[in-house]
């Protein structure tokens, strides 16, 4: 890659954080963005995440390759992300209505407590979609990595024996999920719901600088 695609990459993705960023703070741009993120919720999921998730891939190139270079098949892997952020809007509504009727009903203790109420939904959902969510894209993400390799017909099950499960438990699930995810999204679901799927973008982001300085055995 030329040095004027390595000054391209960085540039991109800081105007793409900078841009949604300005889209939050300022008055005119939320209010657009609240019409559009409640009326077109799975269009808006795809958006956000597939641009945000993706700036946090390139990042964690960055920190893993000591210089800026574009992922492998860049624009699966942001349509992947899409999707993800497509399906976890739903997903978000699910869980956090689920909760908010358990709480109502005393299935769950807090009564009306918000702090608990976020944090029921966090634990639940990480705990369960949340760990399909990341093997999905665990197994996606080494799809690519071996179509990157030349392999034209790549089995699930060849691509299951690729993946190093025992890492994705340890480091993955024992570790990122309750010490950053179900922290970072209780605080998420203590948002008003049109800024949950924004802030769960921008947390993906944060995510791929976290592995990114993560030792290589250890992802």
């Amino acid at each position: 890659m030329t040095s004027k695609d390595n000054k391209t990459i960085p540039l991109i993705c800081a105007m793409i954080l900078i841009g949604f960023s300005a889209v939050i703070i300022l008055p005119g741009s939320r209010e657009v963005f609240k019409v559009l993120s409640t009326g077109h919720m799975y269009i808006m999921g795809f958006i956000k995440f597939a641009l945000l998730a993706t700036v946090g891939e390139c990042i964690a190139t960055r920190l893993t390759k000591k210089h800026w270079i574009l992922p492998n098949r860049i624009v699966e892997r942001a349509v992947i992300w899409g999707l993800i952020g497509a399906v976890l809007a739903l997903i978000l509504k699910i869980y956090s209505m689920g909760i908010a009727y358990t709480m109502e009903n005393n299935i769950l203790p807090g009564g009306e407590s918000r702090f608990l109420k976020a944090f029921y939904t966090s634990l639940i959902m990480n705990c369960s979609f949340g760990i399909v969510m990341m093997g999905f894209h665990k197994m996606t993400d080494k799809n690519i990595e071996l179509k990157s390799k030349g392999l034209k017909s790549i089995s699930i099950s060849e691509i299951s024996r690729q993946i190093d499960w025992p890492g994705f438990i340890n480091f993955t699930i024992m570790k990122t999920i309750p010490f950053f995810w179900i922290p970072a999204h209780t605080i998420t679901f203590m948002l008003p719901p049109e800024y949950q799927i924004i802030m769960a973008a921008y947390l993906s982001v944060a995510l791929g600088i976290i592995l990114g300085l993560m030792p290589k055995s250890a992802n």
